[in-house]
């Protein structure tokens, strides 16, 4: 299966700090933390939480991750011979020129350059010498997909990591997370430059003319049709069929329980039907949460004239927005 490898900080379907120029955070541009607390914590380790974590999340499961957890960034830069300045300026050479040779040959490959995103030198070489210096936080996952991607490659040079497509015991389950995981990545890609160009009300005017468009490109590639359906849909064209919304009310049970997720598969007349959920995060609410409180007006009056009967609204944090309905045929497994 093809996990998601892609930039650091590529920020997914709404909002997005739009003031990319990232300095020393401030006591006021970290809410809830003390002076005292921001003097004690290395300025690095507050740029990454702050401005990676928005992607790179060590807390989000392998499912849900859009980006590779820092730690894999640094196992894949730092070996026995690198030297703290020989990171910080590999970092900084990859992140202001998405085109230069990447030592994450899995990433690049499978899901082209990352996009370019204006942070200052300074900023990533703070980030740089916390995660040399540091032990960085890892998903629980993490060890053992790294044990099994590193000994399949025999060490880390050409590790394709979170890159699954030519295992042999790849299931239905991760061809769907696959594929939901893609199209969510080329979106993000997207999304990205239209927050970049025009802030999160461009966002907003690309998703109305090109989203549905850009998931169907992506089914057309995979031979797949990929579907994202809420039963509260923003674009109508988008509302759950009657199947569909017993998979959205299944999955809210799942979440609110605080189960496990898990994608439902279903197999007949040769024939894949995938389901998982699309979870809400505090970016997410920016365009998806409380009218006025999280949605600010001038968001809330661009979505209201492009979208008049816009359903999804007033969510909060980890809430199912709706679902991903992939449909594949049973001979797309090895």
């Amino acid at each position: 299966m093809k996990r998601i490898i892609v930039s650091m900080g590529m920020l997914i379907f709404v909002g997005c700090n739009q003031s990319k120029k990232s300095d020393v955070p401030t006591e006021n541009q970290i809410s809830g933390q003390s002076a005292l607390q921001i003097q004690d914590e290395h300025p690095g380790k507050l740029l990454m939480e702050k401005e990676c974590y928005v992607c790179h999340n060590p807390k989000s499961t392998r499912a849900d991750m859009i980006a590779p957890p820092m730690i894999a960034i640094k196992k894949h830069y730092i070996d026995g011979n690198t030297s703290k300045e020989a990171f910080s300026e590999a970092l900084i050479r990859w992140v202001n020129d998405p085109e230069a040779e990447t030592k994450m040959p899995g990433a690049h490959k499978t899901f082209g350059s990352m996009p370019y995103l204006p942070y200052t030198d300074d900023a990533i070489k703070q980030i740089a010498e916390y995660m040399y210096d540091n032990e960085i936080e890892k998903p629980e996952w993490f060890e053992a997909h790294f044990r099994r991607a590193h000994h399949k490659t025999n060490g880390i040079e050409g590790c394709q990591c979170m890159v699954f497509d030519e295992e042999p015991e790849t299931t239905y389950s991760e061809i769907g997370l696959g594929y939901a995981n893609q199209a969510k990545a080329a979106l993000g890609k997207k999304l990205i430059s239209a927050i970049q160009d025009k802030g999160t009300v461009g966002a907003i005017g690309f998703c109305n003319a090109h989203a549905i468009r850009l998931t169907d490109s992506i089914s057309t590639m995979k031979n797949a049709v990929i579907r994202r359906v809420s039963d509260q849909p923003r674009n109508q064209n988008n509302r759950a069929t009657e199947e569909e919304l017993r998979y959205v009310e299944f999955f809210k049970r799942t979440v609110s329980s605080g189960s496990e997720v898990q994608p439902v598969v279903n197999i007949s007349n040769g024939e894949v039907d995938f389901y998982y959920p699309i979870i809400t995060n505090a970016m997410c609410l920016q365009c998806h949460g409380k009218p006025k409180e999280q949605i600010l007006p001038e968001t809330l009056g661009i979505l209201t004239k492009m979208y008049p009967d816009d359903k999804a609204t007033g969510y909060g944090e980890r809430q199912v927005r709706g679902i991903w309905a992939i449909k594949f045929e049973t001979n797309t497994i090895r």
